[in-house]
């Protein structure tokens, strides 16, 4: 693959995962409207107490780790799950604004196909 699409890759999804995980401490960006369903679904997420706050610093290590080009597989494996469970959400309760969701989820795809060679042993 294109090394400089990979960059590019690297980049854009670590950038956005800093931004989001800084988001789950910080609240800077605006919570968008969600349906009643949708609603009560973040809710029992929020009050549990450990969910976003282990989200925040999961997205915060991968997204350091995507941007400073340092254990790169470590923190797209770290993704899948997130990048899955986004995907979920969105496709359950919020079609109309899964956009950001496919794209970190394509960009995942893409970067795990860009480091295959290190994840290829895994599924000997």
């Amino acid at each position: 693959m294109n090394s400089t699409i990979t960059t590019i890759a690297r980049y854009l999804l670590g950038i956005a995962m800093l931004v989001f995980g800084a988001n789950k401490f910080l609240h800077f960006m605006p919570q968008p409207e969600l349906s009643e369903a949708a609603g009560t679904f973040m809710g029992a997420l929020d009050g549990s107490g450990y969910i976003f706050p282990i989200l925040g610093i999961i997205y915060i290590i991968a997204g350091l780790c995507l941007v400073l080009n340092k254990a790169v597989p470590f923190a797209l494996i770290m993704l899948v799950p997130v990048s899955i469970n986004i995907m979920a959400f969105h496709l359950t309760f919020d079609v109309a604004n899964i956009a950001g969701a496919a794209v970190v989820t394509i960009l995942n795809i893409l970067l795990i196909y860009a480091y295959w060679d290190r994840f290829k042993t895994l599924f000997k």
